[in-house]
């Protein structure tokens, strides 16, 4: 269980510009397209929070997000938490140039505090829902 204690980072170039994909990660209404479709507002500020369940089937996730980083175009991170539930991990959304490319960089950190008996939590599921959103979900949606 050690490799949960390491960041996961999650990496994919889009044939946009940064500003796009900057709009793509911090408008809500581009959010709710390709990342989840009812968080009920999003404002790229440092402090600002926001909350919105996510149904898993067995369980019912009540995502807590505080946002405690921003540099405009380049990083926003989040701070998110589950309500009542242990655990406080970071999540950075990073933008470089990479010649016409735009790199999107994904580290979540922290996922070690979280409940290891929750399945939704073990490393391959967390690294297979980043992959989903930001290599699938985001990718097409960027495509269209």
């Amino acid at each position: 269980m050690s490799d949960r204690s390491q960041p996961i980072i999650i990496e994919q170039s889009f044939n946009k510009s940064k500003e796009v994909v900057w709009s793509t990660i911090t408008d809500p209404n581009k959010m709710r397209e390709w990342f989840f479709e009812n968080i009920p507002d999003f404002i790229p500020e440092v402090g600002f929070k926001t909350r919105f369940n996510v149904d898993a089937g067995e369980r019912q996730f009540m995502h807590i997000w505080k946002i405690t980083e921003v540099i405009p175009f380049e990083k926003i991170v989040y701070n998110w938490r589950y309500e009542n539930m242990y655990g406080n991990a970071f999540v950075s959304f990073e933008l470089f140039d990479r010649d016409i490319e735009t790199l999107l960089r994904i580290t979540n950190l922290g996922l070690e505090t979280f409940p290891q008996d929750i399945p939704e939590f073990s490393r391959e599921s967390c690294t297979d829902g980043w992959e989903y959103f930001i290599n699938q979900r985001l990718k097409e949606y960027l495509n269209q």
